[in-house]
């Protein structure tokens, strides 16, 4: 009798297992339709982790698909939509490196700065990024003078100026606080050569790009 209930739990067990491995099973080699549909579907769910590893399903097993053009511009929206800019980014650059041609390349330039330029509302005192970007809103307007986003890099550009100078002032009063008066006058330095020397940007306590970017 102990015999057949050790094997009945054994049946169970394994009936159990090789249902969950037929589930998985079913999950590859779909086609490149069902994985897109899957990405719609968790998308608009908010399951943006889901509609990745559906993205990363159809990449790797649909590579030349006419799906990942449109699929890879919906989840970058997606992501830039729950401000997690860095996956954003990701999924431009990745649209950049396959579909990027001369007349969609200032737009997916301009979508990248655009993310950056936003993820200042989650990123706080990042020197780095903002620089970064100041650099890469100017190489655009170089590059692409007669882009019809041109107004918008200009004035993403402005509001990271103003950011950046507000930025090398609390950075300065830091060094002064602290008795670092070489590295506090390297600050004042930049702050008086700034264009914006002039402009009395009132420093937030709390959510430092955020206000100035908003």
């Amino acid at each position: 009798m102990r015999q057949i209930i050790i094997l009945f739990i054994a049946l169970s067990i394994f009936s159990g297992c090789a249902d969950k491995y037929q589930k998985k099973e079913e999950l590859f080699n779909k086609p490149a339709a069902f994985w897109y549909q899957q990405i719609i579907k968790e998308v608009k769910a908010g399951n943006l982790d889901k509609a990745d590893e559906a993205y990363t399903s159809l990449s790797s097993e649909h590579v030349a698909s006419p799906l990942l053009k449109e699929a890879l511009l919906i989840l970058a929206q997606a992501h830039k939509e729950q401000e997690e800019y860095i996956m954003a980014n990701f999924y431009i650059d990745e649209y950049t490196k396959r579909f990027a041609r001369s007349k969609n390349i200032a737009y997916l330039k301009y979508l990248k700065i655009e993310s950056n330029f936003k993820s200042f509302k989650k990123v706080n005192r990042d020197q780095k990024l903002l620089l970064d970007t100041i650099a890469s809103a100017n190489a655009y307007l170089e590059k692409f003078p007669a882009s019809p986003y041109n107004p918008l890099v200009q004035t993403m550009l402005t509001r990271l100026y103003l950011a950046e100078q507000v930025l090398n002032k609390n950075i300065a009063a830091l060094y002064k606080k602290t008795g670092k008066k070489k590295a506090a006058k390297i600050y004042e330095e930049k702050i008086n050569n700034s264009w914006l020397k002039n402009t009395d940007a009132i420093v937030p306590e709390n959510g430092f790009f955020s206000t100035i970017i908003n």
